[in-house]
């Protein structure tokens, strides 16, 4: 699926803007990271809209114990980043602060050769804060987070010239969770999530704004089975100015979702059915049912199925070429596959699913559709296409002896429109990942590597790709730790997509760092 149809959270928070429906991962703050979770296939039931093709969680790391460090890094390209922050949990009780600075002189954005061809620099800063409590039967906890930076990029005249925009998000995020006795658990969460873009070169302007409500409860009514509950309240606030079209515009949706789960003898089952009232487009209901067995002591087989629902942004229904009509995007996925340990540590696994999704939304020219954008403009409007399907298999390889360890995935999928019988843009149809390493608390060093096939693209195919990462740490005493990374090491320039006839955007080679942290 596209980026826009995989969900992402941070803390359970809603990141996925009012404005586009896209997160603008690039501008959020990454050092404070504990772990990432992805889910994927239709995940609708629990999360609502924008889970068509899977949910991507970001958990944030909850102070273990009471110290402070400083971080600093440096690199090619004039990368500089420092890191700072403090801890403190004492009995269940805890808080944390971080502050954060990057800066980057950046590489070329397009393949345009040429004196002239600047880099695309960018600066980040920001800090978080977080309090809490975490017992056995309640948790309670606040978290905010602030970013704040300038991103240039690529003016599209054909000449490699730069613009640039001033971004700022924050996050605030409420949480509580009451454990009255084993069989009950009660969730509930506030968040808001301000995503604001300013452009220097012009008077267009994006402040999105994301606010959610949620409780649910879980009942373990037997010792194999529990139900999950729950209702989820959201409000996306969009004020605009895009292309010369300005909007501001609110929507208001409701969710009401039920879940069941059962586990016992190898048989793990999954049932549930969420009904949405969306303001703008009405009621929608989605449901999702997935079964696991173990069939032998190393050997488990599963299945899934379920539908999904993209809501329009704001941006579809109002912005450059909005239309207010367009009716929510729908998904029916099916997956069946195995997962097999073998001997000497190995594990593999293989999939197969197919995914079709209905009221697909695109953007179709429908007048001076020969523009050159700079002195004539062409004329876009969303609009609803009858159907689109993503079919594809999944594989996957582990070992791991030790310190030691090799991970392999090989990934095919052939995502196409129905309407006309062409492929989908941008969707590489074969991916391959391999990675290797040795690691351990002392020291480690990991290698990477990464390629896809060619993709269509909407002026011409753009070529397939590989490269290959390294990292290499070494924690010298419980206080100081030194790191590598070489990101692309072979500086492969590799097309990401197409620009113009002719033309592409690409990733501007490698970029070696190396840094330092010391721990108090």
């Amino acid at each position: 699926t596209n980026s826009e149809h995989a969900l992402i959270l941070r803390d359970g928070a809603r990141l996925n803007t009012a404005s586009t429906g896209a997160a603008s991962l690039a501008f959020l703050d990454t050092t404070d990271i504990k772990q990432i979770e992805i889910l994927k296939g239709p995940a609708s039931v629990l999360y609502g809209t924008d889970a068509i093709g899977g949910v991507i969680q970001i958990i944030s790391k909850t102070p273990e114990k009471t110290g402070a460090f400083v971080t600093g890094e440096i690199g090619e390209q004039a990368t500089y980043k420092t890191v700072v922050g403090a801890d403190l949990n004492e009995d269940g009780i805890y808080a944390q602060i971080r502050g954060q600075r990057l800066e980057t002189d950046g590489s070329k954005v397009t393949d345009l050769a040429g004196k002239n061809i600047q880099s695309a620099p960018y600066d980040q800063k920001g800090f978080s804060a977080k309090l809490g409590v975490d017992q056995k039967n309640y948790a309670a906890s606040v978290d905010y987070s602030q970013n704040e930076g300038t991103s240039h990029y690529d003016a599209y005249r054909n000449d490699g010239s730069l613009i640039s925009q001033d971004f700022k998000n924050d996050i605030l995020n409420v949480r509580g969770r009451v454990n009255p006795n084993e069989q009950w658990e009660f969730n509930a969460r506030l968040s808001e999530f301000n995503d604001d873009i300013r452009q220097n070169n012009s008077a267009d302007f994006v402040e999105s704004t994301t606010q959610e409500a949620e409780i649910n409860a879980r009942w373990k009514f037997t010792p194999h089975q529990n139900i999950l509950v729950g209702v989820t309240h959201q409000q996306l606030d969009g004020d605009v100015l895009s292309y010369g079209s300005p909007y501001h515009e609110q929507v208001d949706a409701t969710g009401y979702f039920l879940q069941h789960q059962y586990q016992h003898n190898g048989l793990n089952t999954q049932l549930g059915i969420r009904v949405e009232d969306n303001e703008k487009y009405g009621t929608h209901t989605v449901a999702q049912g997935a079964v696991r067995y173990q069939l032998l002591p190393t050997t488990s087989i599963y299945a899934n199925i379920g539908t999904a629902f993209k809501a329009p942004t704001l941006d579809d229904m109002y912005g450059y070429g909005g239309n207010s009509q367009l009716d929510p995007e729908e998904s029916i996925s099916y997956e069946i596959g195995v997962d097999q340990k073998l001997n000497h540590n190995i594990s593999t696994g293989v999939s197969v699913y197919y995914t079709e999704v209905d009221h697909l939304i695109e953007s179709r020219c429908v007048a001076i559709c020969n523009g050159d954008w700079v002195n004539t403009f062409p004329v876009y409007q969303n609009i609803n296409i009858d159907q689109a399907s993503m079919q594809g298999a999944e594989w996957y390889g582990k070992w791991q002896q030790d310190d030691l360890f090799l991970k392999a995935s090989f990934n095919y999928v052939k995502a196409v429109n129905e309407d006309t019988d062409k492929e989908l843009s941008r969707r590489p149809r074969r991916s391959l990942t391999l990675s290797t390493g040795l690691q351990n608390e002392i020291y480690g060093i990991s290698a990477s590597l990464s390629a896809k096939s060619r993709a269509k693209d909407y002026q011409q195919n753009t070529p397939g790709y590989a490269t290959v990462d390294i990292n290499g740490y070494w924690n010298v005493n419980p206080q100081v730790k030194v790191f590598a990374n070489i990101e692309n090491v072979g500086d492969v320039e590799y097309k990401t997509g197409s620009y113009n006839p002719g033309i592409y955007y690409v990733d501007g080679g490698r970029l070696a760092s190396a840094g330092v942290t010391f721990k108090y």
